[in-house]
């Protein structure tokens, strides 16, 4: 407990001093490419592009504190994580979608030099997650006793290793610019690869009560997937890796509706989220051992935001359980409720964080010390100061 306080103060200094000198610091250098996998955390709209589609947010109360109030696809009432990362580069927002850069082919090899956001809501690691059938399911609460109807829709989204594919297509068209590998290397090694997903995986196997694998049998499919997933990014030029790991998915507004029913946190998804970070970062730390040129930094999400909701109101959050727009087992849209103070909630829909959290998050990915950021932050990795 008393380490666990420890950190909590550490990460309260750290983020607020980047708060207060965040105005006076210095411009940080030109950013290298961005390039962003990931699902709905760090999506700028590249489920906008797939009109069979159903986990979009192209659509109000989406986007309500975006400039002129602009849906864009993004699950957050303005900037998400990947716009709040990316600013702390000197950037203004994410990189435009893949499939959007796709659709400006005359504008497309000069834009792929400088990211791109492959991003894609309800995407997992998994191959097959984010591709349920539309049906409604009762699920047993964990007291076994109540029971509650949910609506699992089918989404066609953007996994990983289709993620990845569209990477290799980039590397391909830089290639021809280029005119060999080696000047193409040369480039994708300078750029920053950022990753946030997990979570999709670890919802869809809680919700599947037929169970086809043992708790212990998916943990190891994941993170054994997601190392596959890593190492082919390797092998297509990336060198300079940001990961995210899973947040408490189980203190969520959907899983304290869903799995316990009675505004309480689902311990069975915060089990699962706190051991994916360690199976992540062991992971991380054992492959790039094998490699002469790979640094990484990998933030544990869980602890983060943990901190952070144990301090909230140092943080100006006054809410973390409940979601701002809509409420745990509907999402957010046109007809429902929203609050008027976004900026004290940590939620803005049933899953998502708001803009005021995400910046929150950033904050802390380039701020804080392990056991946080193992083996360091992201100004360490990115030779920045913010």
């Amino acid at each position: 407990m008393a380490k666990t306080c420890f950190h909590g103060v550490f990460v309260s200094i750290a983020v607020t001093s980047l708060l207060l000198l965040q105005a006076e610091a210095p411009s940080p250098p030109p950013p290298p490419a961005v390039y962003i996998f990931g699902d709905s955390t760090l999506d700028v709209g590249t489920n906008n592009f797939i009109p069979e589609c159903a986990a979009r947010a192209d659509f109000y109360f989406n986007g309500i504190d975006f400039p002129y109030s602009k849906p864009t696809g993004r699950f957050s009432n303005g900037l998400n994580t990947a716009d709040q990362i990316v600013r702390l580069l000197g950037l203004k927002k994410s990189p435009p979608p893949f499939l959007y850069l796709v659709n400006d082919p005359s504008n497309f090899q000069k834009n792929i030099l400088q990211g791109a956001n492959f991003a894609s809501g309800g995407s997992g690691i998994l191959r097959d997650t984010g591709k349920a059938v539309s049906v409604f399911q009762q699920y047993p609460f964990e007291d076994s006793i109540k029971t509650i109807y949910v609506l699992y829709m089918q989404k066609r989204v953007v996994p990983l290793e289709e993620q990845i594919q569209q990477f290799s297509t980039i590397r391909s068209n830089i290639t021809n610019m280029t005119g060999s590998e080696e000047a193409t290397d040369k480039i994708l090694s300078k750029a920053f690869i950022l990753i946030s997903i997990g979570s999709n995986d670890m919802f869809e196997y809680l919700l599947d009560h037929s169970k086809p694998m043992s708790l212990a049998e998916f943990n190891a499919t994941l993170i054994s997937t997601y190392e596959y997933h890593i190492k082919t990014l390797y092998e297509l030029g990336a060198r300079t890796f940001g990961i995210l790991t899973v947040p408490p998915i189980g203190c969520t507004p959907f899983a304290r509706a869903v799995f316990t029913g009675n505004n309480s946190c689902s311990e069975p998804a915060q089990a699962m989220a706190v051991q994916f970070y360690f199976d992540v970062a062991s992971s991380l730390e054992q492959f790039s051992s094998t490699v002469q040129d790979m640094k990484y930094s990998v933030g544990n999400t869980f602890l983060m935001t943990s901190v952070l909701t144990g301090d909230m109101l140092a943080f100006g959050l006054k809410n973390i359980a409940a979601a701002c727009c809509g409420n745990g087992t509907y999402g957010c849209n046109q007809t429902a409720s929203f609050c008027s103070n976004r900026d004290e909630y940590l939620f803005w829909d049933q899953f998502h964080p708001t803009q005021r959290a995400s910046e929150l998050v950033a904050l802390t990915l380039f701020g804080a010390a392990e056991p946080i950021m193992v083996p360091m932050n992201f100004s360490q990795l990115l030779g920045v100061n913010i």
